[in-house]
């Protein structure tokens, strides 16, 4: 048979990518031989309004409207980008707080990211089972900060709400039955044709190209490149509640799913442990001056590395907030796994990278 060559582009309006992002594929028959990414639809101006718009004191909440997915990841690393450079040092107790809601933040976005996975599959049904679960951990975060989304939890100096014994206990409630249901997940996608051995091979990353387009978060950890910013930082006692880095060797999509699946469950750990040992004191502590210096921040989002850059003169403004964000820095990684694949399964490739673009379109 004859090769035709056809383009194909995927997004940024297309049922399995409603992003503002667009892929072009050239393809030979069905395989993929080409692959051009274009990021650049939205831009918002959030980095430059930081600087015109807003004091310093303020862009914690604005920031964390760049993505709904990831707000408190985003709001962490101002703030604590901030406090760094105010010199100030935060309760142990506000720092278990912060762990706890960044850690239920990456429970029900690796939620959604399975539930897409399993949609691009074809497995409706499981799709609706993951999303209608994931709404335990909403329910959750709206126990512990009164909202669903957008928390506006965390705050220069530590965070806005205490946690009370009643609302731990039914905290911890809700924690076993998401454990139980997780548990469900993983004997479908071990089990399940249509969640493994249908993806076992696809859409794969080596190691060796892993370190050589800079991929990280999940889609790293799934090839065996062991990074991970909570294995890194000291700022958060990340070691002292239960952190256990998640990897796979295989680096297709199985292994994908697998690594945050197994990351769900040690999210789960870190949650109880930090709710049965919560230290004592205070939530606030009110730091006093300006930011002046410069300050670089790293957290790790659901999707990888989030990074800060702040700088100050020490007035009530700032010079610059500079945001990188994990999609865009695994762009390059994306368009390489694509090459050589079926265009029949680029959809599911696609849902197993987990892209949040609006994070990208800041």
């Amino acid at each position: 048979m004859s090769k035709k060559t056809i383009h194909i582009p995927l997004g940024s309006q297309h049922i399995s990518l409603l992003e503002p992002v667009r892929f072009k594929f050239e393809c030979e028959n069905e395989k993929i031989v080409g692959v051009d990414s274009d990021v650049g639809f939205v831009h918002r101006g959030i980095e430059r309004a930081c600087t015109t718009k807003f004091k310093f004191d303020a862009i914690g909440y604005v920031v964390a409207r760049v993505c709904g997915l990831c707000a408190i990841t985003h709001s962490l690393s101002y703030t604590v980008a901030i406090e760094k450079l105010l010199g100030g040092e935060i309760s142990k107790k506000a720092k278990y707080l912060r762990i706890l809601l960044l850690e239920l933040d990456r429970i029900h976005s690796h939620m959604l990211c399975l539930s897409h996975t399993c949609e691009n599959a074809g497995f409706e049904a499981m799709f609706m089972r993951i999303m209608g679960d994931r709404e335990l951990v909403m329910e959750i975060q709206e126990l512990l900060t009164g909202n669903r989304i957008q928390f506006d939890y965390i705050s220069i100096g530590g965070v806005n709400r205490d946690l009370d014994v009643q609302t731990a206990k039914k905290i911890i409630e809700n924690l076993a039955l998401v454990k139980a249901k997780v548990f469900s997940y993983i004997d479908e996608f071990t089990n399940n044709w249509s969640l493994s051995l249908k993806f076992k091979g696809i859409g794969a990353l080596t190691l060796e190209d892993a370190y050589r387009f800079n991929a990280i978060g999940p889609l790293a950890r799934a090839c065996g490149l062991p990074i991970d910013v909570r294995n890194e930082i000291e700022y958060l006692p990340f070691d002292e509640v239960g952190f256990k880095m998640q990897t796979h060797n295989d680096g297709d999509i199985n292994a994908r799913n697998m690594v945050r699946l197994n990351e769900i469950l040690n999210s789960l750990e870190m949650c109880e442990n930090i709710l049965r040992g919560l230290p004592e004191g205070e939530i606030f502590t009110k730091l006093k001056g300006k930011p002046k210096g410069e300050a670089l921040m790293r957290f790790e989002a659901p999707r990888g590395e989030l990074m800060y850059y702040v700088k100050g003169d020490g007035s009530a403004m700032l010079n610059r907030v500079r945001i990188k964000t994990p999609t865009f820095a695994c762009i390059p990684a994306f368009s390489h796994i694509f090459m050589g694949e079926e265009y029949a399964d680029a959809p599911a490739i696609l849902a197993s990278f987990d892209p949040c673009l609006s994070c990208t379109a800041k």
